[in-house]
């Protein structure tokens, strides 16, 4: 798809940073400053937050706008609804489909020089597929991993090396309970998740003492517009779906303490460790309340 930004209305930003790189076909020229109000003897951090044109991503982006001291970039599929969440949290909008062959190169160049070396990725964006494994179509299987695995590789990819470089920054990867547990009728929903979170794992152990942090956090059902596009609404009683700004909130905090996995809410953590624990005992358990 075309790329597109847009600039909401907000006061100049409090350093001086490289000319944003020339606009694809189509697109508008971006740049975000300050947001006003925030404090003056705070350091301005920088963020690009994937899947914020809605749910948790768009939570996110207005979490941390609350805070007066991040300048954003946030990038979606859908270029009205990532508008209107940055004009909201004076961020940039960058809308993009991850999915397309170069397209995590153009936002990381777009975000480096529009507000400077990243200091946060919040991984956000991700689809999911409800329904059989023998029924799901082929080009589904390859939507749910290029999306929810393959774009936020690349895109940690090509942040990383600056991280490291200026020994400082956190990498928040947003999974799922499915990837824990496995969840019946999601099953390469939660295979992409579990390979998610195997990734965090792994690359926190290979960022040890380079000032780099991973934060996996781990939400179960979330009241976003996600299962609608699944092809599937939420319909059972429990667990109760909870707000993306109680999602957003545990990120904030990841962030701010430095917490490498959270889950939301925290009794998550119960089914996954029976399940590490005793895995015929949780298969049982699972097999029969589903």
């Amino acid at each position: 798809m075309a790329h597109a930004f847009s600039r909401p209305r907000t006061s100049p930003r409090p350093r001086s940073l490289a000319a944003p790189p020339a606009a694809a076909p189509g697109a508008d020229s971006a740049r975000t400053g300050h947001r006003p109000g925030a404090p003056a003897t705070t350091r301005t951090r920088t963020a690009l937050i994937t899947g914020a044109s809605s749910g948790i991503g768009a939570a996110v982006a207005r979490r941390l706008a609350a805070e007066g001291t991040w300048e954003m970039v946030l990038t979606g599929r859908d270029p009205a609804r990532l508008r209107a969440v940055a004009e909201d949290a004076a961020a940039t909008a960058f809308a993009a489909d991850l999915t397309d062959p170069g397209a995590g190169r153009l936002l990381a160049d777009f975000t480096q020089a529009a507000v400077g070396p990243v200091d946060l990725l919040v991984a956000g964006a991700g689809v999911g597929w409800a329904g059989d494994f023998r029924e799901m179509p082929q080009r589904s299987i390859d939507e749910v991993f290029a999306v929810d695995v393959l774009a936020p590789l690349r895109l940690v990819r090509l942040l990383l090396p600056g991280m490291v470089a200026a020994g400082t920054g956190r990498v928040v990867l947003v999974g799922s309970l499915a990837g824990c547990v496995g969840v019946r009728g999601e099953a390469v929903y939660s295979a992409a998740k579990a390979a998610l979170g195997t990734f965090a794992d792994a690359l926190r152990y290979e960022l040890r003492d380079t000032g780099v942090g991973v934060s996996h956090v781990v939400p179960g059902v979330v009241d976003t517009p996600f299962f609608e596009r699944r092809g599937s609404p939420y319909r059972r009683s429990r667990p109760r779906p909870v707000p993306p700004e109680r999602v957003a909130d545990a990120i904030r905090d990841a962030v701010g303490r430095g917490r490498d996995e959270v889950y939301v809410p925290g009794w998550l953590r119960l089914p996954c460790r029976v399940r590490g624990a005793a895995p015929g005992l949780y298969r049982r358990l699972a097999g029969r309340f589903g």
